[in-house]
């Protein structure tokens, strides 16, 4: 065991005592409005699909996602942020790289992230 680990499994402190910060306080500082875009799917020709915002997303889903290069990123972002049922429509048309990129170029925009930010970053 690491001393790392050990301090860590000696630490019974109740939940009731002094902290150093409180994570469960901590909000948003922007609008988290999702993104929606049209998208011709099979069964309809303008299907609305909505996302979730960049900063409401699962960092570690899409850090995983980040292991496998820009694209990779790209896609674990719109994955995470879709509902199942939005990403298996969105993923069952055919989509032309040029498209995705206008689509997470114009995501980004909406979520307030420069270009060349990554959407794991904070911002800030």
């Amino acid at each position: 065991m690491t001393s790392r680990t050990a301090t860590a499994s000696k630490n019974t402190t109740p939940d009731d005592q002094p902290y150093d910060f409180n994570l469960n306080a901590v909000q948003a500082e922007v609008d988290l409005t999702p993104f929606r875009f049209l998208w011709a799917t099979k069964d309809n020709p303008n299907r609305r699909f909505t996302m979730l915002h960049l900063q409401d997303l699962d960092v570690w889903d899409l850090m995983e996602a980040a292991e496998g290069g820009d694209i990779s990123a790209m896609v674990g972002a719109f994955r995470a942020a879709m509902s199942e049922d939005d990403w298996t429509a969105f993923r069952a048309a055919p989509m032309p790289q040029y498209k995705l990129k206008a689509l997470f170029d114009a995501y980004r925009r909406h979520c307030g992230v420069a270009e060349g930010e990554s959407p794991a970053s904070s911002g800030s």
